[in-house]
């Protein structure tokens, strides 16, 4: 149901105009999605666009005019974006082609001299400085706002979060602290950086090898890290660092000083007066906020993702390791689900999207090293099944039938590793048109996952391949085809992906990088379909090697069933054949042998009869 929020929208109007909070009044003011550390998942003390706007999708910006609101979103969020919000918005359709940016209906909207505001903490370098840019070839300025506007409105807004911080044992990591600042240091000297300032919450987990609990489904903590050539300052609520976490950071031979999370700010500046005399620069990501970059001038600042983004990305064999054995537990609790959800069905029982949701979290419970879910569940119904970022809710619940397509997406943190699989299913007959479209889905994942290509090509190279067998018959989705994946952190990791647009920071595809697979198709108001697995690159053994480049390929993690019953035959060549059946030959085998140990009697003969050969 749509959020009314006019009166919000009055308040805000009249804070822009209001000299208390700015300097000169505000035509437009901007409302992002992210927090000071440009996040994609929030707190819900960070959450104001959605309470501004009602929208409660992870991706879009409001912009507030004196007469109209608008929010730009993508597609994944258009269905579910129309639905929460009330006649106040204007839906903006990110990635069509008759959608203007931001910055070009502002241009148009606004007369010459108009003053646009926005939080500089939430909103990052590149960003704020391409609309700034825009803005000011039409005679508009692009103005700092502090406090925040939407804090100031926002009655109730919770405070911040004080989840605690817990160390992550080398079993998992694979590698200790020191030695990744001792790399760190190492990519500094190149560069010339006598400072790197890390402000992505999961970079500073995986650097400190420690995991937190400040975002659901995402085990990171509020901090900032700054390196310099000889020390590590971390920047927290200090109440967070246990005895455990110290005792860590001394085992593994990691001297780190703590300081309070709000001195950042003042302590850079400190730095860049020292700097000043001493020629070194600052090593600073142009994904981190406007309001931290800005500290430091041009002549110092290296403006570039930091070393820690591809380090992560590069999973090193401990790491690799995890990620497949936490794959194959998460399986073995998807076949329970799915199993036990069938046999539901069969007996007449109901089961809803959120009811078997929650099924399918405590199937998960069940397996070592469970620390929770890396995402609200989309458990989806037919219509529901093409809103793409589907989120249940009392009001919209449906019960999952025979009649009608079911979507489920989802995946699970483990000590080990992260994980992501959608698999959509029909329990009764599905039409000759949802098997068609299922099948191209298929095709174009199984493309993907054996595509051949050159060490380092951008993923956005590889889009295609994945949409080619939709495109041929005039379908297609609005959404990107893969995103990578953390090792027990974020669920969607840079800073490669594999999508139709452009990632900026894609360093191209290397040797130990996850990332998800997942084509899908949507037919608004009646069925959603996506297949998802997670797959890493390893190297590909080819007959020549074009300039020593070097070949590399992908080699699947996920081994979930995918429901031949979905399947039109007719549509798959040999090889397409000859793939599935080796796929489901090793999901049998691999996740029967984990199903069979833990005496799961009724998902082992469903795993069997769901991957007999085609």
């Amino acid at each position: 149901m749509a959020k009314k929020t006019l009166q919000c929208l009055k308040r805000l109007r009249d804070l822009m105009k209001d000299v208390k909070y700015v300097s000169e009044p505000l035509s437009a003011y901007i409302i992002t999605s992210d927090d000071a550390h440009q996040s994609e998942y929030l707190a819900e003390c960070d959450k104001r666009r959605q309470f501004v706007s009602g929208f409660t999708g992870s991706a879009g910006t409001a912009v507030v005019t004196e007469h109209e609101a608008c929010l730009w979103t993508d597609g994944r969020y258009y269905l579910q974006a129309t639905e929460e919000m009330s006649d106040e918005w204007k839906l903006m359709k990110e990635g069509m082609p008759s959608t203007p940016s931001q910055g070009s209906w502002l241009a148009r909207t606004l007369q010459p001299g108009a003053r646009v505001g926005a939080d500089p903490c939430l909103v990052s370098y590149t960003t704020w400085k391409t609309l700034q840019d825009e803005l000011a070839a039409a005679g508009l300025s692009l103005v700092p706002v502090a406090p925040n506007l939407v804090d100031v409105l926002w009655e109730g807004r919770l405070s911040p979060p004080a989840g605690s911080v817990q160390p992550l044992a080398i079993k998992y990591t694979g590698k200790t602290s020191k030695k990744k600042v001792e790399e760190v240091r190492k990519k500094m000297k190149e560069k010339g950086a006598a400072l790197l300032v890390v402000t992505a919450l999961d970079e500073v987990a995986w650097l400190l090898n420690v995991r937190g609990s400040d975002i659901e489904f995402n085990p990171v903590f509020f901090s900032y890290v700054v390196v310099t050539n000889s020390q590590v300052h971390l920047f927290v609520d200090e109440s967070k660092i246990s005895l455990a976490v110290r005792n860590h950071f001394n085992e593994e031979d990691l001297p780190v000083s703590i300081h309070p999370y709000d001195k950042v700010s003042s302590f850079l500046s400190e730095q860049v007066n020292q700097l000043s005399g001493q020629g070194g620069k600052v090593w600073i990501s142009s994904d981190s906020s406007y309001a931290l970059a800005r500290l430091f001038p041009d002549s110092l600042r290296i403006l570039e993702i930091t070393p820690i983004a591809v380090m992560k990305a590069r999973k090193n064999p401990v790491e690799v390791q995890g990620m497949v054995n936490c794959h194959v537990r998460d399986a073995a609790a998807l076949c329970c689900y799915f199993a036990w959800l069938e046999r539901q069905l069969k007996e007449g029982q109901v089961v809803t999207e959120i009811s078997g949701a929650d099924r399918l979290e405590e199937f998960r419970k069940q397996q070592e090293d469970f620390m929770g879910l890396s995402f609200d569940t989309i458990s989806s119904v037919g219509p529901n099944g093409a809103i793409i970022h589907y989120h249940c809710t009392p009001a919209t619940d449906r019960p999952i039938t025979t009649r009608e397509l079911y979507l489920c997406d989802s995946g699970g943190q483990y000590r080990d590793g992260t994980t992501d699989v959608t698999r959509t299913l029909h329990f009764g007959t599905p039409t000759d048109y949802e098997r068609e479209c299922f099948t191209r889905v298929f095709k174009g994942q199984r493309l993907l996952g054996t595509a051949i290509y050159p060490n380092k090509i951008k993923g956005n190279c590889l889009d295609t391949l994945a949409r080619k067998f939709l495109w041929d018959v005039g379908l297609d989705y609005l959404h990107g085809t893969g995103h990578g994946v953390g090792a027990y952190l974020n669920v969607h990791e840079g800073p490669m992906g594999i999508s139709w647009r452009m990632y900026p920071n894609d360093p191209g595809l290397q040797e130990g990088m996850f990332l998800s697979n997942e084509p899908g198709f949507y037919e608004d108001g009646k069925f959603g379909i996506r297949l998802e697995n997670v797959m890493y690159v390893v190297p590909a053994q080819t007959r020549y090697t074009f300039k020593d480049r070097g070949f590399l390929t992908f080699k699947t993690v996920t081994l979930v069933p995918i429901q031949t019953k979905l399947i039109d035959k007719d549509l798959l060549t040999a090889e397409e054949v000859a793939y599935l059946n080796s796929y489901h030959r090793e999901c049998r085998e691999v996740v029967g042998e984990k199903l069979k140990a833990a005496g799961q009697q009724e998902a082992w003969e469903w795993l069997h009869r769901e991957t007999e050969p085609i």
